[in-house]
């Protein structure tokens, strides 16, 4: 039996339950998914990879460590929105709209950034290895390593 409690307390003591609580909210997911448009949503830890968001209204969404390696946010307004520390890996951000956003973190490597506007960002430790920032806005933006992209002088 004390084997039992103390299988039953292992997760808790290592904040599994803290983990599932700061999840991304699930109709929060869904209404993107169908609407394209999330503002303010609770989008943490999202699993979005290779998703189609062209155009998504994301203004001041949270997403904290989202996996968005892959997907198509062409156009998309994530003005003032936590990207921090997400997985954008080879993302299409062309023509984004990432003003005051906070990117620390994130994985931006091999990212189309082409024109997107990114001024007054945070980038501190972003990735953009490989990344396209032709005519991207920078004016303002703290941070980053643009070690390796394309379009950064």
């Amino acid at each position: 039996m004390k084997k039992l409690i103390v299988l039953f307390l292992i997760p808790f003591m290592l904040g599994w339950p803290n983990r599932l609580s700061l999840a991304a909210n699930r109709v929060h997911v869904q209404k993107l998914k169908k609407t394209k448009k999330c503002i303010r949503c609770n989008l943490k830890y999202a699993a979005l990879n290779g998703a189609r968001l062209i155009r998504a209204r994301l203004r001041g969404a949270n997403l904290y460590r989202a996996k968005l390696k892959g997907a198509s946010l062409r156009s998309a307004d994530l003005r003032g929105a936590n990207l921090s520390h997400a997985d954008l890996r080879r993302a299409n951000l062309r023509s984004a709209k990432l003003y005051r956003a906070n990117l620390s973190g994130a994985n931006l490597r091999g990212a189309n950034l082409r024109g997107a506007d990114l001024r007054k960002a945070n980038l501190r430790g972003t990735k953009f290895k490989g990344a396209n920032l032709r005519g991207a806005k920078l004016k303002g933006a703290r941070g980053g390593n643009f070690k390796g992209a394309k379009g950064v002088k």
